[in-house]
């Protein structure tokens, strides 16, 4: 994989998301990875683990140069709590247009929260862990039913 583009780490924890926006406009998996610890962690919305920078670049870098070719990610709400003073967990809820769906059409827009836990770093705020979680609206959970949906029991 090529070097990465250049994204600066964020000098505070609430700029996270606009920095993880900005690395995933470059269509470049490892300016996304850059900003993670070499032995971070991603868990993204389908429950797939990534350990490492190189994993966690490898498919970003796949996904953004097909089915994400196009998207916009825009962060949304964003909550900040600082666990001490060199660490904090950042949750944002991001709005993505313009995803390919299998057939090459322009899927529907998509909404996530995704939660960083991060560490205050020389050079800024890195995040050593990440986990993306779908949003379903009026959804309470899934179930698994030849395969997996969602579902709202106060609708029975």
């Amino acid at each position: 994989m090529v070097a990465a583009t250049p994204i600066d780490l964020p000098r505070r924890p609430e700029e996270f998301p606009a920095a993880f926006a900005r690395a995933w406009a470059t269509r470049d998996g490892a300016a996304i990875a850059a900003l993670f610890a070499e032995d971070a962690e991603f868990v993204n919305v389908t429950g797939l683990w990534w350990t490492g920078r190189a994993a966690i670049a490898r498919p970003h870098d796949y996904a953004l140069k097909s089915f994400f070719a196009d998207t916009a990610l825009r962060p949304g709400r964003t909550a900040t709590r600082m666990l001490g003073t060199d660490h904090a967990v950042v949750r944002c809820r991001f709005h993505m247009t313009g995803q390919r769906a299998p057939d090459g059409t322009e899927a529907g827009p998509r909404q996530t929260i995704l939660i960083f836990v991060l560490e205050r770093t020389p050079g800024g705020w890195q995040a050593a862990s990440a986990q993306n979680t779908e949003v379903v609206s009026g959804q309470e959970t899934f179930v698994a039913q030849d395969g997996i949906a969602p579902v709202d029991y106060r609708q029975r």
